[in-house]
C-alpha cells in the first residue's frame, strides 16, 4: 500500500492549469487573484493506493495537514476498503514519503500509527522513501497523476465538485478511486513526550531503521 501526504488546493472559482473543451467564446469565468475564500478555505487530499487491486482512496481533509490526519486517512481506507479485501491479513505495509505529515522523524506519526495498530490488531510496517526520492512513489504515477489530469482546466468551486472529479478518475488499466470528505479538525503543535515515544512498540529494520520499521500492537490489560 502506498500513501501520500496532501498538496493543499484552494476551493473556489480559481484558475486551474490545463484546458477543457467548451463552446467557442464561452470560457469559464475565474478570479484574477488566488486569495483564499474564507468560507470555502482549502482542501488537503491524502491518498492511499492499493497496488494489488489498482484501487485508490482519497481522504479530502478541510483542516490542517498533520500526522493525525495522515493516519486517520489510512484508518478510513482500512475500514472502508482494506479490511473487506484482505480479511486474513495480520500485517499492513505502507510506503510513504520521508517528509511532511508522514515523515520518518515526526513523533506524532509514530504515535498515531501505534494507536492504529492497537485498534486494528495489525502489525504496521512503514517504509519511507529516502529524502529527495518521493517522485518514485508509485502513488504519484498511478493515482495522483490521473486525478490531476481529470480535473485540469476545471475550477474546484466546491467540496462536492472536488469529490466528483476525484471519484470519476479512471484509467485503461482499470484504476478506480473512492473518496470522501473529512470534516474533523486536526490541531497543530501537538507535543509527543519522550515517555510516549518510549512506549511505542517499534522494531527497527536492520537496513536503515530510521526509514524502515514495524510498529506492532500492544496488548491491552483485560
Amino acid at each position: 500500500m502506498k500513501s501520500r501526504r496532501p498538496t493543499r488546493q484552494l476551493v473556489g472559482d480559481f484558475k486551474n492549469g490545463g484546458k477543457e473543451l467548451r463552446p467557442k467564446g464561452e470560457p469559464e469565468p475565474v478570479r484574477v487573484h488566488d486569495f483564499k475564500i474564507p468560507e470555502l478555505g482549502k482542501v488537503a487530499p491524502y491518498g492511499v493506493y492499493d497496488i494489488a487491486s489498482n484501487e485508490g482512496w482519497v481522504n479530502v481533509g478541510i483542516d490542517a495537514d498533520t500526522a493525525a490526519f495522515a493516519v486517520e486517512s489510512i484508518r478510513r481506507w482500512w475500514y472502508r476498503l482494506g479490511k473487506a479485501r484482505y480479511p486474513e491479513t495480520r500485517n499492513l505495509v505502507i510506503t510513504a514519503d520521508c517528509g511532511g505529515s508522514n515523515g520518518n522523524r515526526v513523533r506524532l506519526w509514530k504515535r498515531e500509527i501505534q494507536r492504529l495498530a492497537n485498534e486494528t490488531g495489525l502489525a504496521i510496517t512503514v517504509a519511507h522513501l529516502p529524502p529527495g526520492t518521493s517522485k518514485w512513489n508509485k502513488i504519484e504515477h498511478r493515482l495522483f497523476a490521473y486525478i490531476s489530469q481529470n480535473w485540469r482546466g476545471k475550477p474546484l468551486v466546491s467540496h462536492q465538485v472536488i469529490l466528483q472529479l476525484i471519484a470519476a478518475t479512471t484509467t485503461d488499466t482499470g484504476l478506480t478511486v473512492t473518496c470522501d470528505i473529512d470534516e474533523n479538525s486536526y490541531p497543530k503543535g501537538i507535543v509527543v513526550t519522550d515517555k510516549e515515544m518510549a512506549g511505542i512498540n517499534i522494531e527497527l529494520d536492520p537496513f536503515h531503521g530510521e526509514w524502515n520499521y514495524t510498529i506492532r500492537p500492544i496488548e491491552q490489560p483485560p
